[in-house]
């Protein structure tokens, strides 16, 4: 332990001091605030959150604390082709697209509605009573559940390749499309550099759609309010007002969209009205109401508490009064939310396979022991298992895979990223081990393909990282499972949610439809010790006589830029021995003095400097991937040539075509908190500038600290913000259904 004193958060952001190695500057988090090591909320930068971001910013995968992604790619990508010409991106969107019609099917097999909303009145029974309009066909819709109704599970397998390559560009919209949107454009003096994407988002007729409704520039991400306001009047003179139907209809949709950009799968309707009032709707209600008619959105009602048991009169009069509260949400993320209840109520109500005799699981469960054993017993006899723990515990679902597959189960694991995938696949120690990624196994790249039935061709699936499981990847997950297998899910519930819309791993731990198990494996060391005080909201002061941890205090963002370079090229080696390559930034956002642009900015002109011919890249620059918003892989740069930026990410070769690169790739040296997470580093390096208060939270804060292995500095300039986020600041709600959804599910297992 160094002899230096105890350096606190409050006194570091406010005396100068001189440049310190970690050797120089070691110091335990102080349990009144001092420099724990922090983060701040993920995305939430100076800039504004991921709602506000440009287009060409949000469609390279940044992300908010409890914002992140607006979802998956684009719907439209097709299933056929050749296997050597179909990238990973469409591959991946081809999978999507046919469970989703898997879905829409499925949904349109139901005899009847549901009868629903008979207690309402007023302006919830209006938007119901909407909704039936559509469903029976008195209103138009443009997508109500129109698809014929093929067997389930008849969806063709997935193209599936030895090697991802990078996702090509989708099909360009054709020259004439593109050039009479441009018109249009100019018409309304919006930038014609907005032509392609425009054409793209609105398909046939693109030029036609955006002339009858210039509010439909909404549709093309980054595109505000405002900016449609002007092109609309521009366009349409005195025609357009704020009280325009096409107007509240619109921004309708964009708020649900931004909703889902922000974690919802669906908002109440007080908050939606509230907010078109906010954008200056004069009749929010008729607004909503027209969104529903026409398709664009879909509306539902669920109870908010449960009655206590009575008989009788009594009980029918606890129903009358029964409170409920009316959701507005977009159809394709309330048809993924129910699609998942479907598929984990099928799980919970489903006997696994009999593989392997019983005493057989209670040989391996006695074998492993512990909380190892407890979650080998509880997977012997349930077909859907929940597993919480940290870093440590992955030993645990390790020990499961290697009892089942001594069993003759065809089982496999699924990581959120490619590191983590190299993680695990070394904990188990196999020389063939069974773990892909959860995008891979999706789209048949990874993994063990698919039966002749379009399920998953396995007997167990652990998925790992599950808190990291947006609703969408979580329903086609389900979907894919064959009868009889069984699912486990794993994750560190005291990490961010996923980047895009759900919190499907909280969900189903609230509901308690299943086995929960708890491992009792604690992380080892000052950083396991420091981040599980974090977790219950206690900012502990921790002895680190390895220099395990190690605070910085800054006074400005620049003095915060100026230290992280110096301590990821010079201190961390020198001390700690992580060479700068296996060193992590983490920072609060991409924006501002102290975000990943200016962090990276500033680490490639100290750790690669060169001229940035293709795009800003060079070769030996390391890179964050996004090949769909929401999935970031690092990596470096291999070459540049006239295929594209060549890169290796996580061993694998990727060729990001010309036109492909601002919006996939950035430099990775520094990134957000959810770009992180399901990946650690030997080192990591937090960045916390004094702009970062309102973006802490006790969640960010956990995942950053976490993502170290062997050594954290935090670079502190928020002084007592810190351990009152910790304290008092927990992770920011999201409106989803999926608890209510599986409450069904619940009283089927009990009968």
């Amino acid at each position: 332990m160094s002899t230096e004193p105890e350096t606190t958060g409050e006194t570091g952001a406010e005396t100068p001091r001189a440049e310190a190695a970690p050797e120089e500057a070691v110091a335990a988090p102080g349990a009144e605030g001092s420099a724990a090591g922090g983060s701040a909320e993920e995305g939430s930068s100076g800039e504004g959150s991921a709602a506000k971001a440009s287009a060409a910013e949000g469609s390279a995968g940044e992300t908010s604390e409890g914002a992140g992604s607006a979802g998956e790619a684009s719907e439209g990508a097709g299933s056929e082709g050749d296997a050597a010409q179909l990238s990973e991106a469409e591959a991946e969107l081809a999978a999507q697209r046919i469970e989703r019609e898997r879905i829409e099917r499925r949904k349109a097999e139901k005899a009847a509605p549901i009868e629903a909303g008979t207690k309402l009145s007023g302006t919830a029974a209006e938007l119901l009573a909407a909704v039936r309009a559509v469903e029976s066909g008195a209103k138009p819709a443009a997508t109500v559940f129109a698809e014929p109704e093929p067997p389930r599970r008849a969806a063709p397998e997935p193209v599936r390749r030895e090697r991802p390559v990078a996702a090509e560009a989708p099909a360009a919209p054709p020259a004439e499309a593109v050039a009479g949107v441009g018109q249009v454009l100019a018409e309304g003096g919006a930038p014609a550099g907005l032509a392609a994407q425009v054409a793209a988002v609105l398909g046939e007729g693109a030029a036609e759609q955006l002339r009858a409704d210039p509010w439909q520039l909404l549709r093309v991400g980054g595109v505000r309010p405002e900016q449609a306001d002007g092109f609309a009047r521009a366009l349409l003179g005195a025609e357009c007002g704020p009280d325009d139907e096409r107007r509240g209809r619109a921004l309708t949709v964009w708020l649900l969209e931004q909703a889902a950009v922000a974690g919802h799968t669906a908002l109440e309707l007080p908050t939606l009205t509230a907010a078109l009032g906010r954008q200056g709707v004069p009749d929010a209600e008729a607004a909503v109401q027209s969104a529903l008619a026409e398709g664009e959105a879909l509306a539902f009602q669920d109870g908010l508490d449960e009655t206590s048991e009575s008989d009788g009169e009594a009980d029918e009069e606890a129903e009358e009064e029964r409170p409920v509260r009316v959701l507005v949400g977009l159809e394709r993320y309330a048809l993924a939310e129910e699609s998942l209840a479907d598929g984990l109520g099928r799980l919970v109500n489903s006997v696994p396979k009999q593989d392997g005799s019983a005493q057989s699981w209670e040989e391996a469960a006695a074998a492993a022991g512990g909380s190892a054993g407890e979650l080998i017993r509880a997977v012997a006899g349930h077909a859907l298992v929940l597993h919480t723990g940290g870093a440590a515990s992955l030993a645990e679902p390790a020990a499961l895979l290697r009892a089942a597959q001594g069993l003759g189960l065809r089982a496999w694991a699924a990581a959120h990223t490619p590191l983590g995938r190299g993680s695990f696949a070394k904990l188990l120690g196999a020389d063939s081990p069974r773990v892909a990624t959860v995008a891979g196994l999706l789209t048949g790249a990874e993994g063990p393909g698919r039966d002749g039935d379009g399920a998953l061709d396995l007997d167990l699936l652990v998925v790992l990282d599950a808190p990291q499981l947006d609703v969408e990847a979580a329903a086609l997950l389900a979907e894919s499972l064959p009868d009889g297998a069984r699912l486990v899910l794993s994750g560190d519930p005291g990490v961010l949610w996923s980047a895009g819309p759900g919190r499907v791993f909280a969900d189903l731990l609230a509901a308690r439809i299943c086995p929960q198990i708890a491992s009792r494996q604690p992380d080892p060391g000052p950083l396991g010790e420091l981040v599980s005080g974090i977790g219950i909201g206690e900012l502990n002061q921790v002895e680190a006589p390895g220099k395990e941890i190690v605070i910085v205090p800054v006074r400005d963002a620049g003095e915060a830029v100026h230290r992280t370079v110096q301590l990821v090229a010079d201190s961390v080696p020198r001390a700690i021995g992580v060479p700068p390559e296996e060193t992590q930034v983490i920072t609060p956002g991409h924006g501002g003095a102290a975000g990943t642009r200016a962090l990276n900015a500033a680490l490639k002109e100290r750790l690669n400097p060169g001229p940035g011919r293709f795009g800003g890249f060079d070769p030996g620059d390391r890179i964050a991937y996004s090949p769909a918003p929401g999935r970031t892989i690092p990596g470096h740069v291999v070459k540049a040539d006239a295929d594209g930026l060549h890169l290796s990410c996580a061993g694998e070769p990727v060729v990001v075509p010309k036109d492909q690169v601002d919006r996939t790739v950035r430099h990775g040296w520094a990134l957000t908190a959810h770009q992180a997470a399901g990946a650690r580093w030997p080192a990591a390096v937090v960045v916390l500038p004094g702009d970062a208060t309102a973006a802490l939270s006790r969640p960010w804060v956990y995942t950053a600290f976490s993502r170290a292995e062997r050594h954290l500095s935090v670079v502190h300039g928020v002084e007592g913000a810190l351990p009152r986020a910790v304290a008092e600041v927990p992770a920011k709600p999201r409106t989803t259904r999926l608890t209510e959804l599986l409450t069904p599910q619940v009283a089927a297992r009990s009968e």
